[in-house]
């Protein structure tokens, strides 16, 4: 497992490839946490690379959007349709916007 922060069109993006799950799940949410100090109140996490992902991550994305929504900001995940199964299977793709590519995200973010 591999995480990154960088910026995209000026919000922070973090990226993620391998397993998400309860063994990787505490550095997840420090990289999540880092990128929402250093980058502001809006983000984009890119999922795209990732092949698995448990209840422990979901865990994390809504912390982060909890602090997102309460700081003001916005979140947008960025995710292939084996991740976006989890999202609709809990019904929390009714929560978080979910987009296909990174670029999409981003231009959502902006508009």
């Amino acid at each position: 497992m591999a995480f990154s922060i960088s910026t995209v069109g000026g919000h922070g993006l973090v990226t993620a490839d391998g397993e998400l799950d309860v063994s990787t799940s505490a550095e997840f949410r420090r990289t999540v946490n880092a990128a929402l100090d250093e980058g502001g109140g809006t983000l984009v996490i890119d999922l795209s690379a990732v092949t698995f992902m448990d209840s422990t991550t979901l865990g994390v994305l809504i912390g982060a959007y909890n602090r997102v929504r309460d700081g003001g900001g916005a979140l947008a995940v960025v995710c292939p349709d084996r991740i976006r199964r989890v999202f609709r299977i809990t019904g929390l793709d009714q929560v978080f916007r979910l987009f296909d590519t990174v670029e999409a995200a981003r231009a959502a973010l902006a508009g």
